[in-house]
């Protein structure tokens, strides 16, 4: 799933130019471990990962997204049994891993962000431990700590190469002020920013329409932090890709219709058109739209199911026209541009 294998795509993704190999899409290991609670991992556990990560290696991806606090570590432990199962398999995928997100521990100590060098050194050495493996390839640092010091964070990150437990370096949820700050106490470079972005969440194209607009000023994402992206070849990686399934065959029921957007009813039904028409899933569809963006967007994606999975992988298949593209943004928006 290189770059060469999605249809009218020959430009690599910022990653395959830092010298990984990197498939197109990445398969979020969010899911794998059962419930979000400290316990046992079980033989179901185990062989729905292994039929996940069977189907994502079927259709050429090789990308693996983690976190410290995924199922409370159970994701990784899991991940491992995996690895384990299949001797080789390690040398020829990339795992990703985040840290810096705490939870809370009383009412003194609430959920918090950490980039304290000691929090980010014990998160590495307990993910290494738990996916059994002796490095990352790629560590994120999960959400901006509004007390992080560019300095300490710099150095933890030199021990961390310099150890060789972490090859490459990256931030989730940052704008591109956060992400200079970090650079300026870092010899490493920040290689990806993993973000939420769907054709249910424009607020990263949006931002670009709506200069010299009123609506900018409702706009939540941050203004040049796409632009950023592009011009320091910073890989740009969407969590929540398919809108948590709205995008994919999962039902607007009351409550959801009060939490979405008026049109997500709509778009979901244009997608579903769009699919029929080409022959493709849904899914295909949805990511298709991310990936035509000039960023190179890596869509994380975060479903267990085997069928999906392949599903999610059509979208290496089809490419959009820049009618289909803007057709597909305008229904979301539910308005016409300015």
């Amino acid at each position: 799933m290189g770059e060469s294998n999605r249809l009218g795509h020959t430009r690599p993704m910022p990653l395959n130019k830092r010298g990984l190999n990197a498939s197109r899409i990445s398969l979020g290991c969010m899911g794998f471990g059962g419930e979000w609670a400290p316990g046992p991992i079980y033989p179901e556990h185990v062989k729905q990962a292994e039929a996940a990560v069977e189907a994502a290696l079927e259709v050429g991806i090789n990308f693996f997204d983690h976190a410290d606090i995924y199922r409370s570590g159970k994701a990784e432990q899991v991940f491992a049994e995996v690895l384990k199962a299949r001797p080789g398999l390690r040398e020829s995928i990339y795992i990703q891993s985040k840290c810096g997100i705490r939870f809370a521990e009383s009412d003194s100590v609430p959920g918090r962000y950490d980039f304290s060098k000691s929090h980010i050194l014990q998160s590495v050495d307990g993910s290494l431990q738990r996916l059994g493996v002796e490095y990352l390839d790629v560590l994120l640092l999960h959400r901006p700590d509004p007390l992080m010091d560019p300095d300490e964070v710099g150095n933890t990150l030199d021990t961390l190469h310099r150890s060789g437990k972490v090859r490459y370096f990256g931030v989730s949820n940052m704008n591109a002020g956060q992400i200079e700050l970090l650079t300026s106490g870092s010899t490493h470079s920040f290689i990806v920013n993993q973000l939420e972005l769907s054709l249910l969440h424009t607020g990263f194209v949006d931002t670009g329409v709506h200069v010299n607009q009123a609506a900018a000023q409702a706009n939540y994402f941050p203004d040049g932090t796409m632009e950023y992206m592009q011009l320091h070849d910073i890989q740009v990686q969407a969590w929540s890709p398919l809108a948590r399934g709205y995008l994919s065959g999962r039902l607007v029921t009351e409550q959801a219709a009060a939490d979405e957007p008026a049109t997500t009813q709509a778009t979901a039904t244009l997608v579903a058109r769009m699919a029929e028409e080409k022959g493709v899933s849904r899914e295909a569809v949805a990511l298709a739209w991310l990936m035509k963006h000039p960023a190179d967007i890596q869509p994380v994606i975060g479903t267990t199911n085997p069928e999906r999975i392949k599903a999610c992988a059509e979208a290496l298949q089809i490419e959009l026209t820049r009618d289909e593209w803007y057709h597909l943004y305008v229904t979301s928006r539910g308005a016409r541009l300015p």
